[in-house]
């Protein structure tokens, strides 16, 4: 399979991994064009017949920071354009869930929002101990439809997954190793050699074995984004209509404080 299309995500191939990197400038922002990419990218890679395990990392000094300001700021002026996207948010989800190829997530840097949902979905998790996870949906105005209310409370239970929602926190990776969020926090410059590794001991099982067992493992999650995202997605949708996120977004931009009204 070819992947010359793509133009946010860097796809390559060892052996039998597939590499799917995101690069988009310094902090891996999420603009439209990656969004687009992101809702088609797992759904490749399980059917590229030359792979048999993908690693999912960024390009450069972060993972994925999240959404990018600019893209930010359009679909609050248009909200026809967020609306469009809601489709391609839900195949995200969906389509990771879906994979039947094992992935490892070589967490190089910050994730944050949607690129600390993608982190997560991941099958192994391996950060960087200069890396930070958080989900700061509420920071910016929003609801964490596009996943975060999924997985954080699959992963670290309902009360402290809810604390880091709605405070949006960012985590370093070492705390959320201790948290159990992420499976390994290791020095930088071994952070390729424990990927390997884990890559190593996945591949040397029978493929069949492996893909089912994660397939398995996996239902209830795919149950439970049936069950959520579109409510989820709603909500979000709906927070991009008010007044305190169209605030959140020019605070941010202009760095100062937001002022809150509550609506």
């Amino acid at each position: 399979m070819e992947f010359s299309d793509y133009q946010r995500l860097k796809l390559s191939r060892r052996g039998r991994i597939l590499v799917i990197a995101i690069d988009n400038g310094r902090m891996n922002a999420i603009d439209g064009r990656m969004h687009k990419e992101l809702a088609r990218v797992f759904i490749d890679a399980q059917d590229d017949d030359g792979s048999d395990l993908v690693i999912l990392t960024g390009n450069g000094r972060a993972f994925c920071a999240g959404g990018d300001m600019e893209w930010f700021q359009m679909t609050i002026e248009n909200p026809k354009e967020f609306r469009a996207i809601l489709p391609e948010a839900k195949r995200i989800v969906t389509s990771l869930l879906d994979m039947e190829k094992p992935l490892i997530c070589r967490l190089n840097g910050a994730a944050a929002g949607l690129g600390a949902t993608i982190a997560l979905m991941s099958d192994v998790i391996i950060a960087a101990d200069t890396a930070a996870i958080g989900d700061p949906h509420v920071k910016v105005g929003l609801v964490a439809g596009d996943g975060g209310a999924i997985i954080w409370p699959q992963l670290i239970g309902f009360a402290r997954a809810k604390e880091l929602l709605m405070t949006g926190d960012m985590l370093p990776a070492t705390e959320a190793e201790r948290l159990g969020l992420v499976n390994y926090a290791v020095p930088a410059d071994e952070l390729d050699a424990k990927v390997d590794e884990i890559a190593g001991k996945i591949l040397g099982n029978p493929r069949w074995a492996v893909r089912w067992t994660k397939t398995a493992a996996n239902i209830p999650l795919r149950e439970l984004a049936a069950k959520l995202t579109d409510a989820a997605l709603a909500y979000e949708l709906v927070t991009n209509t008010t007044e305190d996120r169209r605030e959140t977004v020019a605070a941010f931009v202009e760095k100062r404080q937001p002022q809150l009204t509550g609506e």
